[in-house]
């Protein structure tokens, strides 16, 4: 025959049981409401670096909060190591045109960094154009060209979260007039893999 349990021993559940839900109740903290109250002192300011001209790609590596890249329409890329309080260019070493028009980082490697040449803003007057994909395998130290050179623009590159041979490039093709594709029209966004150069249906290139 089962016992039903005494009062005590209920109240002292109840009790237990009551910070639990008060606790599950409380909103969480994406779920409180934004308070612009709090960065009312906060100001923007310009940390660098000072040459390069227009910046139209920025990447950080989540695992070090302090390092980033930065692409410019005409001053190749740049790194910083401390959060963007001192700068240097990386790509003047080994890039043979200087306008950017995105950077990737690879999830798997953060010594694996692609860039696609010809900045994506582009102004009629005054825009300039790319030579196709770069990368580097030492964090920024040394690059090579990784194919797609008739591509000038480039707006997006996705590596594969699992796999840093693996990309995806959006290249928007020349500026002037009409541009055609070795495979498809629709080519512009499509799979690269390895050095960029192992499929045809992505080049863009001036149409004739």
């Amino acid at each position: 025959m089962t016992r039903a349990p005494s009062r005590s021993r209920c109240l002292s559940i109840a009790i237990l049981l009551a910070p639990i839900s008060a606790a599950v109740a409380q909103p969480s903290v994406g779920e409180r409401a934004f308070d612009s109250g709090r960065f009312g002192a906060l100001t923007w300011y310009s940390n660098g670096p000072r040459r390069g001209g227009r910046a139209v790609a920025v990447a950080g590596v989540p695992t070090q909060p302090l390092v980033y890249y930065a692409g410019f329409a005409g001053g190749g890329v740049w790194k910083t190591d401390d959060a963007g309080a001192n700068w240097r260019n990386v790509s003047d070493c080994c890039f043979r045109m200087g306008s950017v028009g995105a950077i990737a980082i690879a999830e798997t490697n953060p010594n694996v960094i692609y860039v696609g040449m010809g900045e994506h803003a582009v102004r009629a007057q005054a825009s300039s154009f790319g030579d196709g994909m770069y990368k580097s395998t030492d964090a920024g130290l040394t690059w090579k060209h990784a194919g797609l050179k008739n591509t000038r623009q480039i707006s997006r590159v996705i590596v594969h979260p699992k796999n840093d041979s693996v990309l995806f490039v959006a290249a928007q093709g020349s500026r002037w007039g009409r541009v055609r594709t070795e495979a498809s029209t629709a080519a512009s966004t499509a799979a690269q893999r390895g050095n960029c150069s192992s499929t045809r249906a992505t080049a863009l290139v001036p149409a004739s």
